[in-house]
């Protein structure tokens, strides 16, 4: 007899086509059959040894987060409520080009140090990998939700170029590409950069392109949080079209949004110029999430020749008056590329998180705020922040528009990313709720999106881009990643004050076929695994 049966679940299958009523029932970990408006056609219902009513819930394939930062989280945190809760069944790891493989002893310091914001410097965890597939099999130990890895291209270049702003010599970019096919080759999914952030912001656009071949060869696809999301913002995503096509290697655009006061009412601009590619030949994907700021670190704004040579040097910088001076100027009068060519406002800056408690009155407050209160400029305290804490704070950035979240969110070729940080005593409320806020707020009470529509944002589109062959829908013979949700009562429970609260309306989850959320609760189940790239 068949492990689980759910009845009359209202099957919203992933595809964007019509909802219907059916039993499902799950085998080994897949749906073996579907049966439906069974009740309905009085015929033979499927029995099995469990079976969950689902009158009134809605059916979809898990959610696939394509821009997740839990690549530490999912080792030190078997619950991972954070993301099973709003019923994410994989993440997209190793996002904006760094990462923790592949690694040598001291590239992985300095990567250590240097998203101390993102993920916490791992004083907690084993790191018994070097390379991708070590990594990978790491993963494979058991973890709350299944993983996908992106092979970082910052982290790469530290470990073959270093730190510095220079170009790779012919033989650097040979091992490079090197590096980048061996993780291929062990599983990783594509490429990733972060092309704001040290020191893969170093790389032209030849060394990337170079290494976009590798990543088309091996049937991957490359991700760029692109070189900026400000007053360059279109140039970047035009740099990144024409930077893949010439490779002849898929794209996927991370975190897509027009930010900050000269992007506004933009949208349509960018959407234009992805439709022109679209129309001839281009394979373009790209992910956002469903807020209005945006979340880094608070080190992350410097300009880039300041970060040159990594977090040591960065700190030395930041010591010396002359040159903190120069790095103000760059920030608040010239625009520092680090803050996407925008002069900054430092009362949009808000510190979410720091690494030393001991700082923990800055969290909440916008830099702003905080120098107001000791009687300074804002950059004195941002300044003393980032020495006194190691450049461990991480900010959200309040310069989103809502008229351009909602209209890229429409797009053909639109998926959900959290981009969600999982540090900090106060985080972004996207990392614990945005798949029940596009559900909540955006399907049912703005209507933007139908629920089948965004179901398919969120699951279909997403896996195909993956490449996954069995993933992302409900069809029978496919893994049984799956979400029951209450489409009346879904939303995201999790607010700028309170943003570790977990969503509403999703009673159940399933990884593998295994209850991961049932009514409501965590179970101890780890059912997830890495998912490796589908051979060429």
């Amino acid at each position: 007899m068949e492990d689980l049966v759910v009845r009359d679940a209202d099957v919203v299958d992933g595809s964007g086509a019509d909802s219907y009523r059916a039993d499902v029932v799950i085998d080994g970990g897949r749906i073996v059959s579907i049966v439906k408006e069974a009740a309905a056609a009085g015929c033979q219902r499927p029995k099995a040894v469990r079976e969950l009513d689902a009158e009134g819930l809605v059916l979809a394939p898990g959610f696939i987060d394509m821009h997740a930062h839990s690549d530490l989280a999912l080792l030190r945190d078997p619950d991972h409520s954070a993301k099973a809760a709003q019923g994410v069944t994989l993440e997209v790891l190793g996002q904006d080009g760094l990462s923790y493989a592949p690694v040598d002893d001291a590239t992985l310091e300095g990567v250590r140090r240097a998203v101390t914001g993102w993920n916490g410097y791992g004083d907690d965890i084993d790191f018994d990998w070097r390379s991708v597939g070590e990594y990978l099999d790491r993963l494979d130990r058991g973890i709350a939700v299944n993983a996908a890895y992106l092979i970082p291209q910052g982290t790469v270049r530290a470990l073959v170029v270093g730190w510095e702003d220079r170009p790779a010599t012919p033989r650097e970019l040979d091992r490079m590409r090197e590096l980048v096919a061996q993780g291929l080759e062990q599983g990783a999914v594509g490429l990733s950069s972060g092309l704001t952030y040290t020191p893969g912001m170093y790389a032209p656009d030849a060394e990337l392109t170079e290494l976009c071949r590798v990543v088309a060869a091996y049937g991957g696809y490359y991700c760029p949080h692109h070189r900026s999301y400000g007053a360059g913002a279109l140039e970047a995503y035009a740099e990144m079209v024409a930077l893949t096509r010439e490779a002849g290697c898929p794209l996927h655009l991370a975190h897509a949004t027009m930010n900050f006061g000269v992007n506004e009412g933009r949208a349509p601009e960018l959407l234009a110029l992805l439709d022109k590619a679209l129309d001839t030949g281009a394979d373009i994907t790209l992910d956002t999430y469903p807020y209005t700021p945006g979340c880094t670190t608070l080190a992350a704004l410097l300009p880039s020749w300041a970060s040159e040579g990594g977090p040591g040097e960065i700190l030395r910088r930041l010591a010396d008056e002359e040159i903190a001076e120069r790095v103000r100027y760059d920030l608040e009068v010239t625009g520092a590329d680090g803050c996407h060519g925008v002069p900054v406002d430092w009362r949009t800056i808000e510190i979410s998180g720091v690494a030393d408690p001991a700082l923990g009155d800055f969290v909440g407050r916008t830099v702003h705020e905080s120098a107001s209160l000791r009687g300074e400029s804002p950059w004195t305290t941002a300044r003393e922040l980032l020495l006194a804490d190691r450049l461990g704070p991480t900010i959200l950035q309040h310069v989103g528009h809502e008229e351009n979240v909602r209209t890229i969110m429409r797009h053909r070729v639109h998926t959900g990313g959290s981009d969600g940080l999982l540090q900090g005593a106060k985080p972004h409320p996207r990392a614990y709720g945005t798949f029940p806020h596009y559900l909540g707020r955006y399907v049912r009470e703005l209507g933007v999106l139908s629920l089948q529509e965004c179901v398919a944002h969120l699951t279909g589109r997403p896996a195909a881009r993956l490449r996954l062959p069995d993933r992302g829908l409900v069809r029978e013979g496919y893994r049984a990643d799956l979400v029951l949700l209450d489409p009346a009562t879904v939303a995201a429970g999790s607010t700028y004050d309170a943003p570790r609260t977990l969503p509403t309306g999703i009673p159940h989850v399933l990884v593998d076929g295994r209850f991961v959320i049932e009514d409501g609760r965590r179970t101890d189940v780890l059912a997830g695994r890495a998912v490796r790239r589908s051979p060429v």
